[in-house]
């Protein structure tokens, strides 16, 4: 569904992403890992086309993105955002609905309300809940309503930017169950970025690691702590020792 091809990206002197060779399978759970700066957000933001890639080419289902139309390229996700960005003005079921009241994919106020409700209580949130504002909800609640909202439109990809960050372990694994069933119940395939390694052995079915610029492993989860790559080793078992560069 997604595929990257040496990928680069730079800001000024700062090379970010160079050369990103990168496959996520149709109907797969893809967590991209790797410690903070090292262009996880960045590589996603490509691939959305908020920014443009200096080189490299990145294809969705076969279309290279560049030359694809903007809106109904856009149409195809749903995006879970690291601080669940909800609109504080509106509503939680007009924060669920946002996509589905503009645009082309524009309902009935009723029908984007119904909707809306649904998908709550499918994060396992009560119809009453979607009059409330967000200031009104916990961290826990507003993450599920960001979820909600991510597959309001019934999207084909979903992308998830750090999605346990700022919950307590027992949300975060809430979420992390819901993120999963979601996946496979609605046969999307994800991407996930993330450096929470409990989010990482429940969501995902391949792993990519990024570090330097580069794509230094992937492979399926299961063989993840088996991998024998010396940065995949250090970073999911947290070492201060190895080739990964600590900040001191």
């Amino acid at each position: 569904m997604i595929q990257l091809t040496q990928v680069q990206k730079a800001f000024g002197s700062n090379r970010v992403l160079q050369g990103v060779d990168l496959t996520v399978p149709t109907g797969e759970s893809m967590v991209i890992i790797g410690g903070s700066g090292t262009g996880k957000s960045v590589l996603l933001k490509c691939i959305l086309g908020l920014v443009t890639p200096d080189s490299g080419r990145i294809e969705i289902d076969g279309q290279d993105v560049a030359q694809t139309d903007r809106d109904a390229f856009l149409a195809r996700f749903g995006m879970l955002f690291q601080g669940a960005a909800l609109f504080d003005s509106l509503t939680v079921w007009q924060n669920v609905a946002f996509r589905l009241l503009r645009g082309a994919q524009k309902k009935p106020k009723a029908e984007a309300r119904e909707i809306a409700i649904e998908k709550l209580r499918r994060v396992g949130l009560k119809p009453e809940v979607a009059d409330l504002f967000p200031a009104e909800l916990s961290g826990g609640m507003q993450k599920r309503v960001g979820l909600a909202r991510a597959i309001a439109a019934e999207p084909e990809i979903i992308f998830f930017d750090e999605p346990t960050t700022g919950l307590d372990p027992i949300m975060a694994g809430v979420i992390n169950e819901l993120i999963r069933e979601i996946v496979v119940e609605m046969g999307v395939t994800a991407m996930t970025i993330t450096h929470d390694m409990t989010s990482v052995r429940a969501i995902a079915d391949r792993v990519a690691m990024l570090y330097g610029g580069l794509i230094r492993w992937t492979g399926p989860v299961a063989e993840m702590d088996a991998s024998g790559d010396p940065y995949v080793d250090q970073f999911i078992h947290g070492r201060a020792e190895g080739p990964i560069e600590s900040v001191r």
